[in-house]
């Protein structure tokens, strides 16, 4: 039977400016809940990513009912776990843990969460050729979102050869041979070539966070004919978005997977429904009363 009190947190690095606090107490508010979110962040601790399995056990043994995790530990907290639910061992990322009977079972609402929000904001644009940027723990769950979506074929671009290949590896387990493929940087310039009129570009690195300001790539390798997503929402328009929306590109911002994913985590944290609405336009209204760091 579901509670009335929760102790929440969110484990990662820069996560000062995160909306993710207010989201999840204001939807409790209104559910006559009480609900405590806290943020866990290992730069302020200095602590190294690979401590989040101490922070997962000290956290459960305090009392919280759940954690959410980002960037950088969303594959380093999974051997810290007792059980994962299906998409988080087949994505291998974990964006959500909630404690159960002393459990520490991990889940990944960030595929869900970025779906929802593609179609809602990009429901129309071609899906033949998409170019990723980033195979971390983000990007393993938006590449999974985007072939669910119907894309033909997700190309993933990492500065890490190795990383982007095991990616690449496991859709094409999941999804076919020929569905996803890997390329390193110097690869942009033909593919996003490839993509004129035929797909887009998404962000799933952490470059264009607050913490991290700049272009994920060069400005001129992009085109009208190119829809960009975004997975950074803090700030909720980043240099990358700021520059193809100049050009005349579609876009996205990364507002819509953030409420989204954390709609799905209210319900694995209380067992309750959320109003996906209501966390929506509460978004707004936050994001809009905080200005985008200079």
């Amino acid at each position: 039977m579901p509670k009335d009190s929760y102790l929440v947190g969110l484990i990662g690095s820069g996560i000062g400016p995160s909306l993710s606090p207010a989201l999840h107490q204001r939807e409790a508010d209104h559910q006559g809940l009480r609900l405590l979110y806290r943020l866990i962040d290992i730069d302020t601790l200095g602590v190294p990513p690979e401590a989040v399995g101490d922070l997962v056990r000290a956290a459960r043994d305090l009392g919280f009912d759940g954690l959410n995790i980002t960037h950088p530990c969303k594959q380093l907290v999974i051997p810290h776990l007792d059980d994962l639910s299906p998409q988080a061992e087949a994505l291998g990322a974990v964006n959500t843990v909630v404690f159960d009977g002393g459990r520490a079972v991990g889940h990944n609402t960030d595929v869900t969460g970025f779906a929802a929000s593609f179609a809602r904001g990009l429901p129309d644009v071609p899906l033949e050729r998409v170019v990723q940027l980033g195979a971390g723990g983000a990007g393993a769950a938006v590449a999974h979102a985007t072939l669910t979506l119907g894309a033909e074929r997700v190309t993933v671009v990492d500065a890490l050869p190795e990383r982007a290949a095991a990616l690449a590896a496991s859709l094409n387990s999941s999804f076919g041979d020929g569905r996803a493929a890997a390329a390193g940087p110097d690869h942009l310039p033909g593919l996003l070539a490839d993509a004129d009129g035929t797909g887009g570009l998404i962000n799933a690195t952490p470059t264009g966070m607050a913490a991290h300001p700049g272009l994920p790539l060069s400005a001129e390798l992009l085109h009208p004919r190119l829809w960009v997503a975004e997975v950074v929402y803090r700030p909720l328009e980043t240099e990358l978005l700021r520059t193809a929306r100049a050009l005349g590109c579609a876009t996205l911002d990364g507002g819509g997977m953030a409420v989204f994913q954390a709609v799905d985590a209210f319900r694995l944290f209380t067992g309750r429904e959320p109003d996906s609405a209501r966390m929506l336009a509460a978004f707004a209204e936050l994001a809009g009363a905080v200005k985008a760091p200079k």
